[in-house]
């Protein structure tokens, strides 16, 4: 293994680590300053996002953690490093909390973190469009989120 792999593989536990022990501070420290955010989907979240401060105020503050009951939240309760390179970390990760309107949140995302000089440069983030539409925008679709007769499994 390389050593970049290795330290892109300790920077990507160390973001997951952040995330679970509900540390934003850490976790904003590990990104650059002009991060961009790519999340899918045409939710209020989704789209290109530039800069740490665009990225964790209106998308992450307000967006997300501003809609969950505070001492619900729970980030990456479940996460694994699904591969990795000298460029890049690919995770998997679930975690959430009691959404304000009174509707679990328990996402799983799939993130891509594109890593240059010891930060994170880009996020590439996969997740249940539906379920962020319900819980966080008291938006439901026609279907709603269900159990998966199979699910997922990481």
């Amino acid at each position: 293994m390389s050593e970049q792999r290795a330290a892109n593989i300790a920077l990507a536990t160390r973001y997951y680590e952040a995330l679970a022990a509900g540390d934003f501070d850490t976790l904003a420290a590990l990104h650059s300053e002009d991060v961009v955010f790519n999340l899918v989907g045409t939710t209020p979240v989704s789209g290109r996002w530039v800069g740490k401060a665009e990225c964790f105020g209106p998308v992450v503050a307000e967006g997300v953690i501003g809609k969950l009951v505070a001492e619900t939240i729970r980030f990456s309760g479940q996460w694994r490093i699904m591969c990795a390179d000298d460029e890049r970390v690919v995770g998997l990760m679930r975690g959430g909390g009691m959404a304000t309107n009174g509707h679990e949140y328990l996402q799983t995302y799939c993130q891509i973190l594109t890593i240059a000089d010891g930060l994170i440069v880009e996020l590439h983030e996969f997740f249940d469009t539906a379920l962020v539409e319900l819980a966080l925008n008291d938006n439901p679709t026609a279907k709603g989120p269900s159990v998966p007769e199979r699910p997922f499994a990481f």
